[in-house]
């Protein structure tokens, strides 16, 4: 059974930068597509970026040329680098394997104004 687990959130004001992390444990990803999504307060939760196991990206109009999703499969991680972060960018950030119904706990990013 896969596990996610995220970590990197926290409070930063606007103009910075977080890295978050997602690491998979219980079985390797390194054939998987990955994703990362976010949900604000009262939002659904929307496709922030995804990357295949070849290491294509795609991203969400809102985030490109800002973030960049990466991964390590010796280390069993996918990476979410956020840069000029906006207070839009606000809310739990999630991992998932693209076509299973797998989720990490979530990671809280608050970008303040």
């Amino acid at each position: 059974q896969v596990r996610l687990v995220e970590s990197g959130g926290g409070l930063v004001q606007a103009g910075g930068s977080l890295r978050l992390s997602c690491v998979a444990s219980g079985r390797s990803i390194s054939v998987n597509g990955m994703a990362w999504y976010r949900q604000a307060p009262g939002k659904q939760r929307e496709l922030v970026a995804s990357i295949t196991s070849g290491g294509s990206t795609n991203y969400a109009d809102s985030v490109k040329g800002r973030f960049t999703i990466s991964r390590d499969n010796a280390k069993n991680t996918v990476y979410l680098q956020m840069n000029s972060l906006k207070p839009e960018d606000t809310g739990v950030y999630y991992c998932t394997i693209i076509g299973w119904r797998v989720w990490g706990q979530g990671t809280q990013v608050t970008v303040s104004s």
